[in-house]
């Protein structure tokens, strides 16, 4: 199945760069460009992508509220959104996954990894690694945002079982590495964060590293 990809960046030669890449790819394809964050969003419905690889600074409308407002429209709720960072001096970065992304992007990455992430974002997963990415998220969730509430609920509806699994997930493993870790099987684990989603009502693990970390199950430099 190809993954269609909608690519939102203000500068066309990174636009350019990425087509490129994801077109090299045989199980993807570029369906759209987006300079602006509405631009983002309007094609975003219009060219009917699976995913957005979304800038966070970009004119008319950051990558921050084009993001949410992809993921709080129903008609997109298939619509999965990476979103680009220059990394540990992007400070929206946990913004843009309050909003509703599945993960980010380095803009420095090699191009392997951009059709690796790509993929696995696609797939539902999140592109959440152990360590940069937890530090990353744990330096910006110390104190939550009362102005940006998580809209999710609280891990309080959890069996002990499932709050060591979002434990888990919030520090960046996957299904395989949480089996192994709690002595379960690979398929038992993905069962376990599939419920734990629904109870929190979450839009993907991104979100469960969002609460994981607000709610104080993980605490900040303890990853």
């Amino acid at each position: 199945m190809t993954i269609r990809v909608l690519l939102a960046d203000d500068q066309n030669l990174v636009r350019a760069s990425f087509a490129m890449l994801v077109a090299s790819a045989g199980d993807m394809e570029v369906v759209a460009e987006a300079g602006t964050g509405r631009e983002a969003v309007a094609l975003a419905r219009s060219a009917r992508a699976d995913l957005v690889v979304m800038d966070i600074r970009m004119p008319d409308l950051d990558g921050i509220e084009a993001t949410r407002l992809i993921a709080a429209d129903e008609d997109l709720a298939g619509v999965k959104v990476l979103v680009l960072t220059t990394y540990d001096t992007d400070e929206h970065i946990v913004e843009a996954l309050r909003a509703g992304a599945s993960g980010f992007l380095v803009k420095d990455i090699r191009p392997a990894e951009l059709l690796d992430a790509i993929r696995t974002v696609a797939a539902g997963e999140s592109l959440l690694s152990p360590g940069p990415t937890s530090r990353l998220i744990a330096r910006f969730l110390r104190a939550p945002d009362p102005a940006t509430p998580s809209a999710v609920g609280g891990p309080s509806g959890l069996s002990e079982r499932e709050r060591q699994v979002l434990a888990l997930v919030a520090r960046g493993l996957n299904n395989t590495e949480i089996a192994e870790a709690l002595g379960l099987s690979p398929l038992t684990a993905k069962t376990h964060v599939s419920r734990i989603m629904g109870k929190l009502g979450a839009r993907d693990r991104a979100q469960l590293v969002i609460v994981a970390y607000e709610s104080g199950l993980v605490i900040p430099g303890a990853v």
